[in-house]
């Protein structure tokens, strides 16, 4: 059996694995993928422990999106059936928050369709993050606009604002194939203008579009380049209506190399199993936790999730303990 320490010990160090290793990783046999797991989970327990963060998200406003990602069901070109509205009301992003802190959720992250904010929305979720903080200070904010300047990034840091989502979604060469509105560079741009504004960032991508492990690979060094605080990593759902919804469904033990790859490249960020964990991991239980030390409940945006109480049952079942606010 293949020994993957050597790798853990190297990342705890805080040294670069090599692009070799890598892509060692993303190759690894299945008899040796819990030697893999065992190694991500050492760096995972240096830097996190066994917390696992749960975290719950809102959809603020829905399928109104003038952009073309060709895996959103939001988007200019889906055909998907959702529901369609504009921005919710202060009272309606507050009672968002209430579910999150009633379902154990540590953070709330309230998401906008939209190519990027106008004056009036950041104008109006400063407000609503202000009242949400007011009533809930220990609730960690997360808020996902689009495309964002410094200033604006600095006004919801003002409100109470401690992260702002932007994915980069998948590799600089494989971007152009999933979306053509806007740039990878574009994305790039927005991280960089919110780590200039002082907040932190959370930014990781989409598996199961069609990439190779040369995006993979890039796209785990991209995160690692731009030091994000916090890595969601998504498992394609292949919606109906989109233009991925022909995708054939990733190996979730390909995915388990994947997230083992981000939490070795990135050792002291967190890594959250975000979309398509219900969908591909039901199986692989505890196993999700070895390297991500965070997951979503009750939902992703226009798709079901599993229920926080059910969530909380299957972090203490698998080992390991839910982190509290």
């Amino acid at each position: 059996m293949k020994d993957f320490s050597n790798l853990a010990r190297k990342s705890i160090t805080g040294a670069s694995l090599t692009r070799k290793e890598s892509y060692q990783v993303l190759s690894t046999r299945e008899e040796d993928l819990q030697s893999l797991l065992d190694a991500s989970l050492q760096v995972r327990q240096k830097f996190f422990g066994r917390k696992v963060k749960i975290c719950l998200l809102q959809n603020a406003q829905s399928g109104i999106c003038p952009e073309d990602c060709h895996y959103c069901s939001q988007s200019a070109i889906s055909k998907a059936s959702i529901d369609k509205y504009r921005l919710l009301s202060i009272d309606q992003l507050r009672d968002g928050a209430q579910k999150a802190v009633s379902g154990g959720a540590k953070r709330y992250c309230m998401v906008m369709s939209a190519k990027g904010p106008k004056k009036r929305d950041i104008e109006h979720m400063s407000e609503a993050v202000r009242q949400i903080k007011g009533e809930f200070p220990n609730l960690e904010i997360c808020v996902s606009l689009g495309i964002m300047d410094e200033d604006q990034a600095r006004e919801l840091k003002k409100a109470g604002v401690g992260w702002v989502n932007h994915n980069l979604n998948t590799s600089r060469r494989m971007y152009p194939k999933i979306c053509t509105t806007h740039t990878y560079d574009d994305r790039i741009e927005t991280i960089l203008n919110v780590k200039k504004a002082g907040l932190s960032s959370c930014c990781g991508g989409i598996l199961g579009m069609g990439e190779n492990d040369d995006d993979i690979v890039e796209l785990a060094y991209a995160l690692r380049r731009l030091e994000i605080d916090s890595i969601p990593v998504n498992f394609l759902n292949p919606i109906p209506g989109t233009p991925l919804s022909g995708q054939p469904q990733i190996d979730p033990k390909r995915g388990l190399k994947a997230l083992c790859l981000m939490r070795l490249l990135n050792p002291k960020s967190e890594i959250r199993m975000a979309a398509g964990r219900e969908l591909y991991m039901e199986d692989q239980g505890a196993r999700v936790f070895y390297p991500a030390n965070s997951i979503f409940v009750e939902g992703y945006l226009t798709t079901p999730g599993q229920q926080a109480n059910e969530a909380r049952r299957l972090i203490r079942e698998s080992g390991f303990e839910v982190e509290e606010g």
